[in-house]
C-alpha cells in the first residue's frame, strides 16, 4: 500500500526535515514486509491566494486517484500505537492500493477535505504546528511498520 502524505507548506531544510526523512525512510524498509510503503511526501503551497477554497483544492487535486483518506484534524479520533498499526494494516488487507494521508496549513482544514475524508485522525485536544506534525506522523508510520513487523522499536 503505497502511501502519499499531501501536506500544506514548505518544509525547509533543517531538523524536522532530517527527522521526516529518516523516519519516512526506516518506515519504507520496515513496512515492506507488511505490504507498506513507499511513502512520499507532495508538499502544496497556496502562492496565488484564494484563501482556505484554494488550498483545500490543491490539496484534493494532490490525493491520488482512487486513494483512501485520512485527514489529521483535531476532531479526530485518537488511537494508541498499536491501534494506529492495525488500522493501517487492516486497510493494506482489504486491498488499499493508497493512502493519502493530508495535514493542513495553519487554519486547518475546511470542511469540504473533513468531508473527503474517510477517517479523521487527531494527535489530541491540542493543536500542533504543521511541521511538527509532519515529524509525529512520520514516527507513528515507522512505529506502526515496527509493531506489525515484531520488532524491538516498540515497546508495550
Amino acid at each position: 500500500m503505497r502511501l502519499t502524505l499531501v501536506v500544506v507548506g514548505r518544509l525547509r531544510s533543517g531538523p524536522e526535515a532530517d527527522l521526516v526523512d529518516d523516519y519516512l525512510t526506516r518506515f519504507d524498509r520496515t513496512g515492506k514486509p507488511s505490504g507498506l510503503g513507499p511513502s512520499k511526501v507532495v508538499e502544496v503551497e497556496n502562492k496565488r491566494g484564494g484563501g482556505s477554497g484554494a488550498e483545500a483544492d490543491l490539496i484534493l487535486n494532490a490525493i491520488p486517484k482512487g486513494a483512501t483518506v485520512v485527514a489529521l484534524d483535531e476532531r479526530g479520533r485518537t488511537l494508541t500505537s498499536p491501534d494506529f498499526a492495525q488500522k493501517l494494516q487492516s486497510w493494506a488487507d482489504t486491498g488499499t492500493r493508497d493512502l493519502a494521508l493530508i495535514i493542513g496549513g495553519a487554519d486547518g482544514l475546511t470542511n469540504v477535505v473533513r468531508d473527503r475524508a474517510d477517517f479523521l485522525l487527531s494527535f489530541g485536544k491540542m493543536v500542533w504546528p504543521h511541521m511538527l506534525v509532519r515529524v509525529m506522523l512520520s514516527e507513528q508510520l515507522y512505529r506502526a511498520a515496527s509493531i506489525l513487523s515484531g520488532g524491538p522499536y516498540h515497546r508495550n
